[in-house]
């Protein structure tokens, strides 16, 4: 039985994130990611059964990553104002630090392969319920509107991911140049908590 290889496995991961950014999952094949990482299509299969499987675990790489960071430092037992800005920095770092990891995951969000990763992580359970108490709290303690969770997570986090978006993109409305800065995001953040509190 051939060993698995650390750092070809790294190299795995990261070309399939670029290529599937790049080209989406029509583009995509296990031949293309074996020529691009310069090993056989057999040695894919030492990691992954399939393309599927492939695209799944480093899906699962990546939410994980992802639910870590954004309750990093956060509590659900925090007013509502300190939680929400902290959750505001932990997702615009994490976004500013692995913009191909949250390229990937929005592809894959929008994909079959979603509700498979989600179930298999079983940190999401503990991420879900950390969130829904925060804002449990925040209805309790009248310092949020009530509102419906799709809602609230429009007026809550829309306006940090449009801003997310234009620094990615190096541009805002109009082509203009744009790169988020800590008062930019508290601009937005104060115009965000006004229409969240009573």
């Amino acid at each position: 039985m051939r060993v698995r290889d650390v750092d070809k496995e790294k190299l795995v991961i990261k070309t399939a994130i670029d290529q599937i950014v790049r080209d989406g999952f029509q583009g995509f094949s296990m031949n293309k990611l074996a020529k691009a990482c310069s090993i056989s299509v057999g040695t894919l299969y030492i990691y992954y059964k399939d393309k599927d499987d492939l695209i799944q675990k480093i899906g699962a790489i990546i939410a994980l990553k992802f639910f870590t960071s954004t309750v990093k430092n956060f509590s659900s037992e925090m007013s509502f104002e300190e939680g929400l800005w902290r959750q505001w920095e932990n997702r615009a770092n994490f976004t500013m630090k692995y913009p191909k990891e949250v390229a990937f995951f929005e592809i894959i969000k929008h994909s079959p392969h979603s509700d498979t990763i989600l179930a298999s992580i079983k940190e999401f359970a503990e991420f879900r319920k950390i969130m829904n108490e925060f804002m449990d709290n925040g209805l309790r303690n009248k310092e949020l509107v009530p509102m419906t969770f799709e809602a609230f997570w429009s007026v809550a986090y829309g306006p940090l991911y449009t801003l997310l978006n234009m620094h990615t993109e190096g541009k805002s409305m109009g082509g203009k140049p744009f790169k988020l800065t800590k008062e930019i995001m508290k601009e937005a953040f104060k115009g965000t908590i006004k229409g969240l509190k009573p």
